[in-house]
């Protein structure tokens, strides 16, 4: 068959076996069907360790440029990794860096299958959660100190007036953590919810803790609600969804009780713990789709889960894995997908619709993966490695070609 062609998006390599997985896919999933064309960086850790990580930063601006990207798992490095890797120094995680530069919303939504439901029974249909992508804890300044002193929050004004409180004055050992965001990033990400909200016309819930936190996440807050009045509340009105703010621990039991088909907004760090249970609670990490949106428009696509350093270990040592690749496809599809449509490249998306259906079907018909078995509630199940899911997805998708 011809190949479909497509315009330039940036492809960022990853680390272990998502690697692996990486390479597998495009050999047999993409490049046979699809002329692909991509601007390749590579984010493996050893690489990023030798360019300064000055690759993560050319790739963010990558996306800038081609407004789509598609990007394998990584390495976020801590103590035991730099010993291993033996790096030059702790580089920080090429998520933060890219989600910084692109200053976006990370939506993350799970992929549903017959067979596979829930453990909360009264989902029906996926929770989305919009993930913050921009400073809190990950770009947090912290501070141990063995001896007794006193903490102070000090900001220096421009005119060089200070505005100084104290945190704590310790009698002790003790760690302090200083920690910030910015008005134009939380606006940026009420945009993005919102507009988001719009596109896929679903409710809108956001959730922090103003009542602890009066000023960090009042902020939040405010601005969110202020952006909705002022520009969308008459649109969510038409189209009959609805915006509402609870403080988070009131979000997490209505989460619980409801039916999903929504989108769960959070801060930072909150939508980095509840995406996860979400998407476990639907099934499997590996089954979670992510994707960070611009204010200006641009897409990054990636799996929301990390880079599977258990099986990889396994796998160099020359034994079977069964490892699901399922997230990783979704990421290239929906960046072909995404791609396709801005471009009026109409082959290009069906291709992409059609590898996910095949994904979605050959689970369907009883071919799983050793993480998905266990969750399985259909006949036998068939457990296979993760080349031959490849290739049964593969057998799939000629099939409906």
């Amino acid at each position: 068959m011809t190949k479909i062609p497509m315009n330039k998006i940036v492809e960022m390599d990853g680390d272990e076996m998502t690697r692996i997985l990486w390479q597998m896919i495009k050999d047999e999933l993409l490049s046979p069907f699809v002329e692909l064309n991509t601007e390749y960086y590579d984010l493996g850790l050893k690489y990023r360790d030798e360019t300064n990580d000055k690759v993560t930063f050319e790739a963010g601006e990558a996306i800038k440029k081609y407004h789509v990207g598609v990007k394998c798992a990584t390495i976020t490095p801590n103590a035991q990794r730099v010993e291993e890797y033996n790096l030059k120094e702790m580089w920080k995680s090429p998520n933060g860096t890219i989600r910084a530069i692109l200053d976006g919303t990370v939506f993350r939504a799970p992929i549903l299958v017959n067979g596979i439901n829930p453990v909360v029974k009264n989902w029906k249909k996926p929770i989305t959660i919009a993930r913050h992508a921009y400073g809190d804890v990950y770009k947090a300044t912290e501070i141990r100190s063995e001896k007794k002193g006193k903490a102070e929050l000090l900001f220096t004004y421009e005119d060089g007036t200070e505005l100084r409180k104290e945190i704590y004055d310790f009698e002790c050992g003790g760690v302090i953590q200083g920690q910030y965001n910015k008005d134009t990033s939380i606006k940026s990400f009420a945009h993005s919810c919102f507009k988001y909200a719009i596109a896929t016309k679903q409710d809108l819930w956001f959730a922090t803790k103003d009542t602890i936190s009066k000023q960090y996440d009042q902020t939040f807050k405010l601005i969110f609600q202020d952006i909705y009045e002022n520009e969308y509340k008459e649109e969510f009105e038409k189209l009959g969804i609805e915006y509402f703010y609870t403080l988070i621990d009131d979000a997490v039991a209505r989460v619980i009780r409801s039916e999903g088909g929504y989108i769960w907004a959070c801060k930072n760090y909150d939508g980095d713990v509840m995406s996860d249970m979400v998407s476990t609670a639907f099934g499997s990490l590996a089954m979670m789709t992510s994707v960070l949106v611009s204010p200006d428009g641009d897409y990054e696509y990636e799996a929301a889960h990390g880079t599977v350093t258990r099986h990889y270990y396994r796998y160099l040592k020359g034994e079977e894995t069964s490892t699901n690749p399922i997230a990783t496809i979704f990421a290239w599809t929906g960046a072909l997908n995404k791609t396709g449509e801005l471009d009026g490249n109409t082959a290009l998306c069906e291709f992409a619709q059609k590898l996910e259906k095949a994904c979605i079907d050959t689970i369907e018909s009883g071919i799983l993966t050793k993480d998905l078995a266990g969750l399985w509630e259909g006949d036998k199940p068939t457990v296979v490695n993760s080349k031959d899911f490849i290739l049964a997805i593969r057998k799939t998708l000629e099939a409906s070609l």
